[in-house]
């Protein structure tokens, strides 16, 4: 690449960065309805067709804006202390952003559709959070907290299946405590992971 090549893509990763955080603020707070992909064009002074000129689809921008907010989340809350309380840690901040929890619930939801543009997305993604619960249960293993009768695999499952399942209700109730919830399930693991091994 040239020189000359390079100042035109320069400034274009540089627009595609500046979309992005601004896209990760107005769906933060508004959701992923079309009056937010319009309220994204409008701050950065682009056209919804301009918008798509970065982003080439409704999915690639979705997706994008995921990804930044894992990216910024695991290093916020989870990588400082990768336990469970850490995991928890990231969980309680979707309550700050319910525009991203909704995004996450319908985008994740479509992405069950075969073909669908993000399903290898959302399939990397859980392979990710196991990969966050299984540091989570090991940690806590070695710290005494949690005992060697616990089956990691169903365990990670059942956690993510809990939390997911939670932030759908949230989603339509904000009364629902999420933490508290996966907090409780979390001590019934670590109960009966105490339980004697058989033979």
């Amino acid at each position: 690449m040239t020189g000359r090549d390079r100042g035109p893509y320069a400034k274009g990763v540089a627009r595609r960065e500046e979309i992005l955080a601004v896209a990760l603020e107005v769906i933060a707070q508004n959701g992923c309805r079309k009056a937010s992909s319009r309220e994204i064009a409008r701050r950065v002074g682009l056209s919804q067709a301009g918008l798509m000129h970065y982003f080439g689809s409704r999915e690639e921008l979705y997706e994008a804006v995921l990804r930044a907010r894992d990216e910024r989340d695991n290093e916020t809350y989870y990588l400082p202390n990768p336990s469970f309380e850490g995991f928890l840690a990231l969980i309680a901040h979707n309550a700050e952003v319910p525009g991203l929890v909704q995004l996450y619930v319908e985008y994740s939801a479509e992405a069950t559709i075969h073909g669908h543009p993000s399903r290898e997305f959302f399939l990397r993604r859980y392979d990710w959070v196991r990969g966050m619960l299984v540091t989570s249960i090991v940690n806590a293993q070695e710290h005494g907290e949690m005992g060697p009768a616990v089956d990691v695999g169903a365990a990670v499952d059942l956690l993510i299946a809990a939390a997911d399942g939670l932030q759908v209700q949230w989603a339509l109730d904000h009364s629902v405590d999420i933490t508290g919830q996966l907090t409780g399930l979390w001590q019934l693991i670590c109960r009966s992971s105490w339980r004697s091994l058989p033979g």
